[in-house]
């Protein structure tokens, strides 16, 4: 058995670059950071950052030119590939990039999540965070007092 599966959750480090293909596919490429930090045996805190090529084909390299620019939290799920061509000095030139099976939107950096391409936040009111409203949504839920009766549910 083979498996050949990428899951990457960061940050892009450039505005998604959208393109068709022949057929009129559209093909979307970007890149995501990733950072690592850890101690060392020194107990000194060290950081890496990897960047990935992605590669998002479709109505989801649509929406990803679309909604998400740099800087943008995103999660992408897809295999990894490494394509060849020759380049214009004849020598062989290689990338490895991740081709997206998926891509979920992170949330946005003003802190309200993705809205579904809403951009206007002239829906919340401006002296109100959306995290606010939330909170006062869920202290007014009203639970029942009745105690329920396990023998009154029918399965």
């Amino acid at each position: 058995m083979y498996l050949n599966k990428a899951i990457i959750i960061g940050n892009l480090t450039r505005d998604p670059e959208q393109k068709a293909l022949p057929s009129g596919m559209a093909v979307t490429t970007f890149s995501v950071a990733t950072n690592r930090v850890w101690k060392d045996k020194e107990g000194n805190k060290q950081e890496s950052t990897d960047y990935h090529n992605m590669v998002v084909f479709g109505r989801q390299a649509e929406t990803t030119a679309q909604y998400l620019k740099k800087g943008s939290s995103v999660l992408v799920e897809g295999r990894i590939q490494t394509r060849s061509w020759d380049g214009q000095d004849g020598k062989k030139q290689y990338r490895t990039e991740i081709v997206a099976d998926r891509v979920q939107f992170g949330p946005r950096r003003d802190g309200e999540g993705f809205s579904g391409g809403n951009t206007n936040s002239a829906q919340t009111a401006p002296s109100q965070k959306p995290t606010e409203n939330k909170a006062e949504e869920i202290d007014t839920i009203q639970y029942p007092t009745e105690d329920i009766n396990p023998d009154d549910i029918p399965f």
